[in-house]
């Protein structure tokens, strides 16, 4: 099958509207993380078909818990979710962070070819960056909750969230009372064409604060 006839295949089994440029500007996109990742190694997944699956597919299905205007993608690595988000939210601002700089300068590359204006990339460590306040911390493949909780809270407008995608869940939901966050919920997410269990953690600042 080809790739874009299998994004299309999944997208197809997503419960929500998706705009018009979704299936060619992420086929595009997974063409460009091959041809990257045989070079600059972005990410182990090495197959394009499972790239699809366990990165695009993967970050479009939290697209319905997506909020706000202004949302960070913390060690977003080639570009996941933010990049396949930002596609399917073109009024909605991204900026991607990561420390990495092959990782930035592929997402970088990545946003111009996709034409992507509402992305902008930033090469720098979560801790050591201090800009806005965003309406939503997005978080994949990052750190433990905890970690997480340590190193976003700073990032957070005091009525956002963060959303951590967790595989089983098989983590603990509970933050030390000294976090500066709290799990406010944990949400079941189902991947298309994935047979394999993954979640969304929320985060919230506590209610004392």
């Amino acid at each position: 099958m080809k790739i874009v006839d299998l994004i299309q295949t999944g997208v197809d089994q997503l419960p929500f509207p998706l705009a018009d440029t979704l299936v060619s500007k992420s086929t595009a996109f997974i063409d460009q993380l091959c041809r990257w990742n045989e070079v600059y190694n972005l990410t182990a997944v090495q197959v394009p078909e499972e790239m699809v699956v366990r990165h695009l597919l993967d970050s479009l299905s939290i697209a319905p818990f997506i909020e706000g205007s202004r949302i960070i993608d913390v060690g977003s690595g080639a570009g996941l979710p933010g990049i396949p988000l930002a596609i399917l939210y073109p009024a909605k601002k991204f900026v991607l962070l990561d420390s990495n700089g092959k990782k930035t300068r592929f997402m970088t590359q990545a946003v111009i070819e996709l034409e992507l204006e509402n992305v902008v990339v930033v090469q720098d460590r979560v801790e050591q960056y201090h800009g806005e306040k965003f309406d939503q911390v997005l978080c994949r493949a990052f750190a433990s909750l905890e970690t997480i909780a340590e190193k976003v809270s700073h990032l957070l407008h005091s009525q956002g969230n963060v959303l951590a995608m967790k595989g089983k869940q098989d983590h603990d939901s509970a933050l030390a009372q000294a976090s500066p966050l709290q799990v406010t919920r944990v949400i079941p997410i189902e991947v298309p064409l994935l047979d394999a269990e993954r979640c969304l953690v929320e985060l919230k600042y506590r209610e004392t604060r």
